[in-house]
């Protein structure tokens, strides 16, 4: 949607037609998100064997627990799968140089206060670092960016920083999840195919799967001006 803004105030579900970067720019605590020409096409990698992707490969063992997990915590199975992919790649004793493990990289006081006592059993990392999204998903009131933000960089970052910290790592992990997301199928719950379009005062337009009493408060406030 070129020449538009873009509040991503939800979990937005939206397939992408076309691979397009993401460009994004915070003001007055929104995050507003436009879809630009990328400046280059990179060719996909070649599949493993014939006619499978690689994505599908790697995602494949994961696949059924990923969805009871998101199912269970109400959070759409495409977001837990764009989080693990650009987390970790579906790699699944995977250590980041900070100390961060498995699936979802979890660092150990975030596991243990989850509860996991093994972090590179993959059901158990999955389990908690759904949790750990879907609390930050309901801390930032639905808004997923914040929620992102908080899940790389965390939560005492965001607070500290207003938004969305002012690190490439992290603004470059926000943008990474949020274009797999855009490319992911819709997710087969109903709720989450309903996209309510909302429009600001100053023209910009909010797509969101909740409904409008769901909406973070800033958000909220920002549509209330159009009244």
């Amino acid at each position: 949607m070129r020449g538009t803004g873009l509040v991503i105030a939800a979990i937005l579900l939206v397939p992408s037609a076309a691979a397009a970067e993401i460009r994004m720019e915070e003001r007055d605590g929104v995050l507003y998100i436009q879809n630009v020409e990328p400046p280059q096409v990179v060719a996909p990698q070649p599949p493993s064997s014939p006619g499978e992707p690689v994505a599908t490969q790697t995602l494949a063992p994961y696949r059924d627990l990923i969805r009871a997990a998101a199912a269970r915590h109400g959070l759409a199975p495409e977001l837990v799968e764009s989080v693990i992919r650009v987390e970790s790649n579906f790699e699944a004793r995977a250590v980041s140089p900070k100390g961060a493990r498995g699936l979802m990289q979890l660092m150990p006081a975030t596991a243990a206060k989850l509860g996991v006592r093994n972090v590179f059993d993959v059901r158990q990392n999955i389990e908690g670092g759904v949790r750990h999204l879907r609390h930050l998903v309901d801390r930032y009131g639905g808004n997923l960016a914040l929620a992102l933000a908080a899940y790389n960089a965390g939560a005492e970052a965001v607070r500290r920083h207003g938004g969305i910290p002012p690190y490439a790592e992290t603004r470059a992990y926000v943008t990474r999840v949020l274009r797999l997301l855009q490319r992911a199928e819709p997710s087969a719950n109903a709720e989450a195919r309903v996209l309510h379009r909302y429009e600001a005062a100053d023209g910009h337009v909010v797509y969101s799967n909740l409904p409008i009493d769901k909406l973070s408060v800033t958000v909220r406030e920002m549509l209330a001006e159009r009244q």
